[in-house]
């Protein structure tokens, strides 16, 4: 091993602890001759996060809720903001033009939308109206390991109307969203956010029930740096279905990415990407009132496959009479109405593909309601919980959390912020049962006023799936959004290492 053998490895360490994205692991032990040391976990020192333009209505409400849960091992310092998308780029082509310095100084110095002053206290902002432009989030030192923006908006009418929530995510490079639509009464877009100081060129390919549909302008789509691009799904082919599935590939850059669907009848809600394509899914948190569940799913390949279709229930894992497998077609999308599924007690969807090397993604569109009154969200199949997860904009009347361990008991321990007004932190730890789904009863945070965060940590090895549900009603509408609760990638595994010049004199 050389030198720069030597500076390659010192630098993928220390990117690993500052980005929070690459995670860098240790070889196998045997193929070391036993040398190997386990990877350390670090707390992450640099966070990024978007969230999308919320709404265009000029009745929404929307709230911005912040939080970073207390780590141990980092620094005093640090600091955490969330701006609007647009204004980094407006203050540089100013200076491109040959405007005065005056003019850029005020446009970059845009008081941040949220700014966190310490960590394990959440805080809030609100935005009224359909301007609220897309944000871009940064978070440094002590405020990163963790950091989870929530966004809630209220629309009391119109086309969408309802709860639309959704976690502000982390920018990458492709995302699978099955569950849209370009069907008539639906108005589903795709929201492109870019943070970063280069345009990013974004594909986007939809497949309906018979394969890929022909598209005219979803290829090569610029995004231009530090700004936001809603793209509405039924522009990009004529072909109008019901159930389709989209996926965002990333040609250069990064990017976040999220659905807006939005029903005229059913209301609407967020739909966020579902899980890498796996022969093994997880759809936490069906909520036990829905009404009506219509199950999504996709295999990129060409190969069709069985998936086998339990629900994880209070009581252990069981088979949906009628509907025990579904048969998804290679690179086709197949949709099927699980009606009713939950009857009145918590759930989640737990899917199995019959060969395993077929890989999948799914999601569920839920209804809750009666017919005149009913409102929509979706529930992707998620990411396990990991080492932590959080969960922010919780209150103690209108937050359901649903926990379900589909391979074995788990324990986790559930932590309870002060609110955004106040109030002591508070814990408890739960046993799940194996193959089952449980609605927690929520530590409550002695004297708290306003919101407060959740925090999840696992307690043993089993992998565990989480949800997060809030709730109002307006005018006898049931509104309600769903998001999943995976790590919050506040820690990220660097490999141990030690200096030996000897290796120099081989």
């Amino acid at each position: 091993m050389n030198r720069t053998t030597l500076s390659l490895i010192a630098g993928a360490t220390a990117l690993a602890a500052v980005t929070g994205f690459a995670v860098v692991s240790t070889p196998d032990a045997k193929a070391t001759g036993g040398t190997a040391q386990a990877a350390a976990h670090l707390p992450v020192e640099r966070t990024s996060l978007v969230c999308p333009q919320p709404s265009t209505s000029d009745l929404a409400e929307t709230t911005y809720t912040s939080f970073t849960p207390v780590t141990k091992g980092t620094e005093n310092e640090g600091r955490a903001e969330l701006r609007p998308a647009g204004a980094q780029q407006q203050g540089d082509e100013k200076a491109e033009d040959g405007e005065g310095d005056e003019d850029t100084k005020e446009e970059k110095s845009e008081k941040p939308v949220l700014e966190p002053k310490e960590p394990g206290k959440p805080v809030t902002g609100d935005a009224t109206g359909g301007d609220s432009p897309a944000l871009l989030g940064t978070a440094e030192g002590r405020f990163a390991p963790g950091w989870t923006v929530q966004q809630t908006t209220t629309v009391a009418a119109g086309t969408g109307r309802g709860m639309q929530g959704v976690a502000c995510t982390a920018p990458d490079t492709e995302f699978w969203f099955p569950g849209t639509s370009t069907g008539d009464g639906r108005t589903d877009y795709v929201h492109l956010t870019n943070p970063d100081d280069s345009a990013a060129v974004v594909d986007i390919e939809l497949y309906g029930k018979d394969g890929a549909l022909e598209t005219t302008v979803g290829e090569g789509i610029t995004v231009q740096p530090h700004s936001a691009e809603p793209v509405l799904l039924s522009t990009l082919t004529d072909e109008k279905q019901t159930d389709v599935t989209a996926h965002v590939v990333v040609r250069s850059g990064r990017i976040g990415a999220a659905v807006q669907a939005l029903d005229d009848q059913l209301g609407g809600d967020w739909l966020t990407a579902s899980a890498d394509p796996s022969g093994n899914l997880v759809l936490p948190g069906i909520p036990k009132d829905a009404t009506a569940v219509r199950l999504v799913a996709f295999t990129p390949g060409d190969a069709d496959v069985d998936l086998k279709v339990r629900l994880a229930s209070p009581s252990g894992l069981i088979t949906p009479a009628g509907h025990d497998t579904l048969h998804v077609k290679g690179g086709m999308t197949t949709a099927v109405d699980l009606e009713d599924i939950t009857r009145g007690e918590a759930g989640s969807l737990v899917l199995t593909a019959g060969d395993a090397s077929v890989p999948v993604v799914a999601a569920a569109r839920v209804l809750r309601g009666k017919d005149g009154g009913q409102e929509s969200a979706f529930v992707p199949a998620a990411r396990p919980v990991g080492t932590r997860a959080t969960s922010v904009d919780n209150t103690a009347k209108g937050t359901t959390l649903a926990v379900t361990a589909p391979e074995g008991t788990a324990k986790i321990k559930v932590t309870a912020s002060a609110g955004t007004e106040g109030g002591t932190p508070a814990s408890k730890t739960y046993t799940i049962k194996a193959g089952t789904t449980q609605h927690i009863e929520l530590p409550a945070p002695a004297g708290a006023k306003g919101t407060y965060a959740l925090t999840l940590e696992p307690e043993s090895s089993t992998p565990v799936y989480a949800s997060r549900t809030l709730s109002t009603t307006d005018s006898g509408v049931p509104f309600f959004t769903i998001q999943p609760l995976p790590d919050d990638r506040g820690m990220v595994a660097v490999p141990h290492s030690s200096e030996d010049l000897s290796i120099l004199q081989k």
